[in-house]
């Protein structure tokens, strides 16, 4: 399977014309009845040596991280068990992250393999995380001394929250540098999402309190994920290259960012919610679809369904459907969900058609006619 960044790398290199590249977008577009943007393509797998490579470096890095946590209790052991954990997860963190980078080195730069980059991506930033994270475990008492934090629930909120933002900035440079070297899509993400971590963990270092306004918080840096990605998108409307495939990840990261706290904030998730939060949470989600069409992205719909679906099974509870209330729930939503992907290509025509100039800075409804 090939992605739209390959046939534009195609392109590049000569091995084929723009004009034929053109006419083979147009003639998948015709024969599937929608532009090649609506598909929303990003590389996952580009055969099923991808899968086979993927487990062999998911073993592989665990037993890495397993032998190396046991050399570090052998060598490093004592009675003071928060510094045994935390030697034990620095030593594994540090051992995967770096397997990871060596693994990326054939495997990513060389054989460009999606999946396989995409697992040791998140090892190497996991394993920096866990590393670091270990560090001031391994050190809690002698840095709380060291630094005359005081022994109570504030204190170790405070010294939490400070460890928290180094790791983030530490595993946000690990990202960046990993970007820089070999360039895997998802890397954009999850640098964000340590920046956002960053941002949080000084927010709480700062301010203790604002752990009761932390829904907010995060709805705010979901937007401004959501605007980050839209930046991407933008600059490549019609997705053939790999900004297309960096603003995929972005979206999947800003979803539930947003979701989340807003449903979260109307107690959807606590326990019965009235058949009111029900239906302002339905209403949410169809200004959410409205979304999802506008940029034609669907991330936002996946990280909120969960949400709607309790919300559906509330409202058939309270119209007395006990029974049949988590059949019913199903079978609206998917009923929906499978109307809304089977007519996608028309509804965002009209979404879009509403927006007028805007419309414009979004991917466009039509596929690009042959150069």
């Amino acid at each position: 399977m090939y992605s739209e960044s390959d046939l534009a790398g195609a392109v590049e290199a000569g091995a084929i014309s723009r004009e034929a590249a053109e006419a083979l977008r147009n003639h998948v577009a015709e024969s599937r009845a929608a532009p090649a943007v609506d598909e929303e393509h990003f590389k996952l797998l580009t055969g099923f040596n991808d899968i086979f490579v993927a487990i062999a470096t998911v073993l592989m890095l665990v037993a890495v991280g397993r032998i190396g946590a046991y050399f570090a209790d052998l060598l490093y052991g004592g009675d003071n068990e928060a510094h045994q954990i935390g030697v034990g997860v620095t030593v594994a963190g540090f051992a995967v992250a770096a397997t990871s980078w060596l693994l990326g080195e054939y495997f990513t730069r060389r054989r460009r393999m999606a999946l396989p980059s995409i697992l040791l991506l998140l090892a190497f930033v996991g394993g920096i995380a866990a590393g670091v994270a270990g560090l001031f475990t391994a050190n809690w008492g002698w840095l709380t001394e060291q630094l005359h934090i005081p022994d109570t629930d504030l204190g170790h909120r405070q010294y939490g929250a400070g460890a928290a933002a180094i790791v983030a900035i530490t595993t946000a440079v690990g990202a960046w540098v990993h970007w820089k070297r070999f360039m895997v899509p998802i890397t954009v993400a999850a640098a964000t999402a340590a920046v956002i971590g960053l941002a949080v963990a000084l927010v709480l270092a700062l301010v203790p309190d604002a752990i009761h306004w932390i829904n907010p918080i995060l709805l705010g840096a979901g937007v401004l994920v959501f605007a980050f990605a839209m930046r991407w998108d933008v600059s490549d409307l019609e997705r053939r290259t790999r900004r297309s495939d960096v603003a995929f990840w972005l979206h999947l990261a800003a979803a539930p960012l947003i979701a989340h706290p807003i449903f979260q904030m109307l107690g959807v998730l606590s326990g019965d919610i009235s058949g009111a939060t029900a239906g302002i949470v339905i209403a949410l989600y169809i200004g959410f679809a409205l979304v999802a069409l506008a940029v034609d992205r669907r991330a936002l719909l996946v990280s909120s369904l969960v949400y709607v679906l309790a919300a559906m099974y509330t409202l058939f509870r309270t119209t007395g459907n006990v029974e049949l209330s988590a059949s019913l729930t199903a079978l609206v939503i998917g009923s929906a969900l499978l109307t809304l992907s089977a007519f996608w290509h028309p509804m965002r025509r009209a979404v879009v058609g509403l927006l007028g100039g805007i419309g414009e800075s979004l991917p466009p409804t039509q596929q690009p006619a042959l150069a």
